[in-house]
């Protein structure tokens, strides 16, 4: 009992209380993100859209997220954190709404597209108040706290999804929509802004728009990482697209899927507070490398399923994959952004998702109708083995520019600003 005691102290204590507030806002969102789950399913068995049209939604979703974290990630620099969180996360519960009252295929993709915009502006000022208020030494535990939030609140999403749909489609839309609300009146009742106003050391170019674009863009380090990231995501975001459909061919129910893809959730949620400790030390891009081989078999071996049992055990696997994956990127991402650029170098990352978003349905969508569904997953397993080969030869490069960055006194300092640009105590 001591030893569990010790363990959730050195687990959860000494963070600061504006990261508790982004948590529990990160857990109530997550709790009603019903909608992605079962978008594919609600177009094609409710909306009677073919699996390219449904892939086309999807991916109209992931551009306008391009679009979102491109301008998140500018507004989170020059705007403030707490403003572009509020803005994004209101607009977006006002889109959920409208694409849950759209019925004919031109309004969906445009509810989609302008859910998507509002929706992922967030991710970037999100990151960038993370890294703001957590010290260097607390990111990976703070980091795999919220991810553990994310999929606690999936997990339920999943099921009670699962239920919803079976009453009503247009009741998912109505939850997300109000748990986004939600979250946004946490943001704005006890979140307070973090942007340090006060940086004179910074030269005026480096912060402005162009300035910043070129910065980002000679970094190629960084790029590389990006585009590892992109690579992963194309795999990863089969489980929201062509997986669903999978399924329903083989005669499972939508119930069901909810079930399959909970365990996603519920194994990171029993296993994800733990990861910090067995990694804690080891190389990144080995973690990174083996995550990357992991979720590639996870995915491959969906071309054998036929069951919710063999569905189940490849979901298993792949979240293994992903747990591994997501707290070395989180601490690379802080590691490898300058302080004065941190929302654009977030939402440069967030682009490769928002890319991934838009693509992977549409590829996934394709390669499934011409290919065949085999031919699929076997890709997902080629394109994992590809990435882990390219995450060991990039490593080193970018082990080398954290150190440098930290040496150079670039690296990031956590502060805290009032919402009157004071500093305050976190």
């Amino acid at each position: 009992m001591r030893t569990m005691r010790s363990w959730f102290r050195d687990t959860t204590g000494g963070l600061p209380t504006t990261f508790w507030y982004l948590w529990s806002g990160t857990l109530i969102n997550r709790l009603g993100s019903f909608v992605l789950v079962f978008l594919a399913i609600y177009l094609t068995q409710e909306r009677g859209f073919s699996a390219s049209q449904a892939g086309l939604v999807i991916g109209l979703w992931g551009v306008g997220g391009a679009f979102g974290t491109t301008a998140g990630g500018i507004l989170a620099d020059r705007w403030g954190r707490r403003p572009t969180l509020l803005t994004a996360h209101v607009g977006a519960a006002a889109m959920m709404l409208a694409l849950g009252l759209a019925r004919d295929l031109w309004a969906v993709a445009l509810g989609a597209l302008l859910l998507g915009m509002f929706a992922e502006a967030a991710r970037p000022a999100f990151g960038a108040m993370m890294i703001d208020v957590v010290p260097a030494k607390d990111r990976l535990r703070a980091f795999s706290l919220n991810y553990w939030a994310i999929n606690l609140g999936f997990a339920c999403a999943a099921v009670l999804a699962g239920l919803a749909a079976q009453a009503d489609y247009l009741l998912l839309f109505v939850i997300d929509a109000a748990t986004m609300l939600i979250t946004a009146l946490i943001i704005f009742s006890k979140v307070p802004e973090t942007r340090h106003s006060g940086d004179t050391t910074t030269p005026v170019a480096a912060t402005t728009t162009p300035g910043a674009l070129r910065t980002i863009l000679s970094d190629r380090v960084y790029l590389g990482f990006v585009a590892l990231n992109l690579l992963a995501a194309l795999v990863f975001l089969q489980h929201i697209s062509m997986l669903p459909i999978a399924m329903g061919d083989d005669g499972l129910s939508p119930a069901t899927y909810g079930s399959v893809i909970a365990l996603n959730g519920i194994l990171i949620v029993v296993g994800q507070l733990f990861v910090p400790r067995l990694i804690r030390g080891r190389s990144r891009s080995h973690v990174l490398a083996l995550a990357s081989v992991v979720t590639g078999v996870g995915f491959g071996l969906t071309a054998f399923a036929g069951t919710a049992w063999f569905y189940g055990l490849t979901v298993l696997i792949w979240t293994v994959g992903e747990m591994l994956n997501s707290p070395s990127n989180s601490t690379l991402i802080a590691e490898l952004s300058p302080a004065e650029l941190r929302g654009r170098y977030q939402g440069v990352f967030s682009l490769s998702w928002q890319i991934a978003g838009a693509s992977a349905p549409i590829l996934g969508g394709l390669v499934r109708e011409h290919a065949g569904n085999d031919t699929l997953w076997y890709a997902c397993a080629a394109l994992g083995l590809l990435t882990a080969v390219a995450h060991l030869v990039s490593g080193p490069a970018r082990e080398r520019r954290a150190v440098a960055l930290r040496r150079s006194g670039e690296a990031l300092t956590p502060t805290v600003v009032s919402r009157t640009a004071q500093p305050a105590d976190a």
